[in-house]
């Protein structure tokens, strides 16, 4: 596989992966928040003909790889912002009615993308080695793609686009992101923000405590109501966090990355639970990492004696990143981002709106 696991390849083979933010797909005009299966549908359409076409578009190192691939013609169509999009459906993350969006949206997506990649074939042509592979003899026609799903952590992407990671809960409603030299970033999550100005109860101290803690579990100031939807990574127990994985793997052609959080003080008998679960389960593979185990880790919560450091770090990047505004212009909305996409900086622009939260 390659190195997050959720890419399983054959020998000199590749795969290019692209990822649907599922945030923007809420229908809020009616009396509830559902899922805009119609915008979709016709994303997912456009995600598939657009990374068949990266495999042509594509240089390959040496021949062998570019048959290879070209071959197999495997794509990778994933989902962002999925804690977001529970978010905006008022679902908390650790729950059944949170699998049973997990299970529906993916389904739709794994049926759509399926569709769309017969329609290319009608078109284009199988994948050349369709006779060899395991559709060969069964009904329901010829496939462009001999995969058309993949669940990627998005880490990068999912910054880009201002979104969740991956099918991952928030790690922490407000927390600090170490990047390049080790400068830290305070990020505040939008949705969450949105709420506690709609009813009432943001302010500003109140937004640096929870910076502190990442998780709004104690604050009973906060209502019950929102401490219910607004969960993070380690309000979830592993449990969780392996059937939501579950979920998604059930309607995913390849593999899902996915992290199983655990607290510092995790013991051997805690992971060995997590490996035989997923094991009972019929995951793929399975990710888990301890709070603290590294120095310097990706996502850490607020201390505050980073305060001060953070805050002239911040102001340093969004001054940097407001001259690219300038040179590059506004970028697109755009709700599919792949590697070969243009960089965006929108989560820039949006993250000044946040520096009132941070003490100077």
């Amino acid at each position: 596989t390659n190195p997050c696991g959720e890419q399983p390849l054959l020998p000199l083979e590749a795969c290019n992966l692209g990822s649907i933010n599922l945030a923007k797909f809420v229908d809020s005009s009616g009396k509830a928040p559902k899922v805009d299966y119609k915008g979709l549908k016709e994303t997912v359409h456009n995600a598939v003909h657009f990374l068949d076409n990266t495999i042509d578009m594509s240089n390959y190192p040496i021949r062998e790889i570019d048959e290879m691939v070209k071959g197999n013609r495997k794509i990778g169509l994933g989902v962002m912002g999925f804690a977001d999009l529970l978010f905006r459906l008022n679902v908390p993350y650790n729950s059944q009615e949170a699998l049973d969006v997990a299970e529906e949206v993916m389904g739709f997506i794994q049926k759509t993308s399926h569709e769309a990649s017969k329609e290319l074939a009608k078109k284009r042509g199988p994948f050349k080695n369709f006779d060899k592979s395991v559709y060969h003899g069964k009904n329901g026609g010829t496939l462009r793609n001999a995969t058309t799903t993949t669940i990627a952590p998005t880490g990068t992407l999912s910054i880009l686009s201002d979104c969740s990671s991956g099918i991952e809960p928030l790690f922490a409603l407000s927390f600090v992101r170490n990047v390049m030299d080790n400068d830290k970033l305070m990020e505040v999550n939008p949705y969450f923000e949105s709420v506690a100005r709609e009813k009432g109860f943001y302010s500003t101290d109140l937004m640096d405590a929870i910076a502190l803690k990442g998780s709004i579990r104690d604050f009973e100031e906060i209502p019950e109501e929102v401490r219910k939807v607004f969960v993070t990574a380690h309000d979830v127990t592993p449990e969780w966090h392996l059937k939501m994985q579950a979920a998604f793997q059930n309607h995913t052609d390849n593999a899902v990355s996915k992290t199983v959080n655990l607290s510092h003080d995790a013991t051997i008998a805690d992971v060995r639970r997590v490996y035989d679960l997923a094991f009972e389960l019929g995951l793929k593979g399975v990710t888990i990492y301890r709070d603290g185990s590294k120095k310097n880790q990706v996502l850490s919560i607020a201390k505050k004696t980073d305060q001060r450091h953070i805050t002239k770090a911040f102001l340093n990047h969004c001054e940097f990143l407001g001259f690219v505004t300038k040179q590059i212009g506004t970028a697109p909305d755009a709700r599919i981002v792949n590697s070969a996409s243009r960089f965006t900086i929108q989560t820039a622009l949006d993250a000044i709106e946040h520096l009132s939260l941070i003490h100077i």
